[in-house]
């Protein structure tokens, strides 16, 4: 990640995106993604839109979609870039994510809350197998989206209103 002035790595760091995202269709929303810290990256163009559930055009995937996409890249990635680092001999890799949430109807609206994550790990190894669950293990520690899910978070809503920003 950063350098640190004697040419170590950093041993701590923020990691920072931001996403900036504007309505272009009748569901479809244009997203523009930039890594903030611990450098810059991007911009990541993205695109998503419903089906005619909700009226879109089905011109990009649902965020859903995008979101399961999310965490099983994430953990993909930790594994390979864990694996050179563990010592770990990976010859082939798949991931199968499946995430369900539960849906109620609150009359013309509806709500929603998680009800399962499920990750299941193939790889193909020549290595032990309790080296190859160190690396799945270490993998889920280092992958953003996974920690982000094992723990409760607060997340802040704010409105735009003619005197400013209003917490929500």
């Amino acid at each position: 990640m950063s350098e640190q002035p004697a040419g170590k790595p950093a041993q701590r760091a923020v990691v920072q995106f931001d996403c900036h995202g504007t309505a272009s269709g009748k569901m479809r929303n244009d997203l523009s993604v930039h890594m903030r810290q611990p450098f810059a990256e991007g911009p990541f163009d993205l695109a998503t839109d419903e089906g005619a559930f909700h009226g879109g055009e089905g011109t990009a995937p649902p965020p859903l979609a995008l979101f399961v996409a999310g965490l099983t890249g994430c953990i993909m990635t930790q594994i390979r870039a864990f694996a050179k680092r563990m010592g770990v001999t990976l010859t082939g890799l798949t991931v199968d994510a499946r995430v369900e949430w539960d849906w109620e109807a609150k009359g013309r609206i509806y709500e929603t809350g998680p009800r399962s994550f499920e990750v299941d790990v193939a790889i193909e190894s020549p290595d032990a197998e309790d080296k190859v669950a160190a690396l799945i293990n270490a993998a889920r520690k280092g992958c953003f989206i996974e920690q982000t899910l094992g723990r409760q978070n607060t997340i802040r809503h704010r409105m735009k209103t003619p005197d400013g920003w209003k917490e929500l």
